[in-house]
């Protein structure tokens, strides 16, 4: 087992509850010292982790709460969301999307520009929890989509700006199962529909991000910088795979080197 971030301080933001939390736990477990930070307290408390109450939107908030770190050595850039809400619906001005653009892209800016000089001095990590949303269409959540998409490549121009001192990765999360995925799948019906679209059978639970989360910031990682780790089950079946197993309607696929 990598005992290398035994001991260490870890901030996850948005740590208090479904993906947030299970990166908190995660790092907890092996042994850090884990911050999280949220405008809400955790409706749970998890073992080995400190809730800080901060608003990621207030960058002097921020700022003045990194700079009262003694230490830091991991960063995971969590907090985001949105609403599904179409671009022209009626109360989806620019406004609102703006919002979402801030919240998925521009927080974890301030928050690793805050994290800076500690994570230099400690050589430190930083992981962004992207979203298979930001490599491609997403009707819905185009916002969000076009803000992952953003975050991906700032944290590949920081993993080349801040080499060798900070390491800066990408967590592209699939679709996991949360307290709130019935606001998005609907109920238990709707959840085992869209499972059946993952490659591997379910969605991811939070505790399969924390795990990938953990890897990207230990020694286990150590030449891993600038790099996006897909943590989405294999992705989504192709819609033709089930055209091409529906049964006898079907017509036989050309088989290579096949004479007529």
């Amino acid at each position: 087992m990598d005992n290398s971030l035994r001991g260490s301080t870890v901030v996850v933001t948005g740590g208090t509850r479904g993906v947030g939390a299970g990166i908190a736990r995660a790092f907890a477990e092996a042994g850090a010292r884990v911050l999280a930070c949220a405008r809400r307290p955790p409706e749970h408390q998890v073992d080995g982790v400190e809730f800080t109450a901060v608003d990621l939107r207030d960058p002097p908030a921020v700022r003045a709460f990194f700079a009262g770190l003694p230490r830091l050595d991991v960063l995971v850039n969590n907090a985001g969301g949105t609403p599904y809400r179409r671009l022209a619906d009626a109360d989806a001005d620019a406004e609102r999307h703006a919002k979402v653009i801030e919240l998925n892209l521009i927080t974890p800016l301030t928050a690793s520009l805050a994290a800076y000089e500690h994570l230099r001095r400690s050589r430190g990590s930083i992981v962004m929890v992207g979203s298979v949303s930001g490599g491609r269409p997403s009707p819905g959540s185009a916002a969000y989509g076009a803000a992952k998409a953003g975050l991906a490549n700032l944290a590949a121009s920081m993993a080349v700006e801040w080499a060798p001192e900070v390491r800066v990765n990408t967590l592209v999360a699939g679709m996991v199962h949360t307290g709130s995925s019935h606001l998005h799948y609907g109920g238990p019906d709707g959840i085992a529909a869209v499972s059946r679209t993952v490659p591997l059978g379910r969605l991811a639970l939070p505790a399969d991000v924390g795990a990938a989360a953990l890897f990207l910031a230990s020694d286990a990682a150590a030449y891993i910088s600038g790099a996006s780790l897909h943590v989405h089950g294999g992705g989504e079946r192709p819609a033709f795979l089930d055209a091409a197993t529906a049964g006898p309607d079907v017509p036989d696929a050309p088989t290579a080197g096949k004479e007529g």
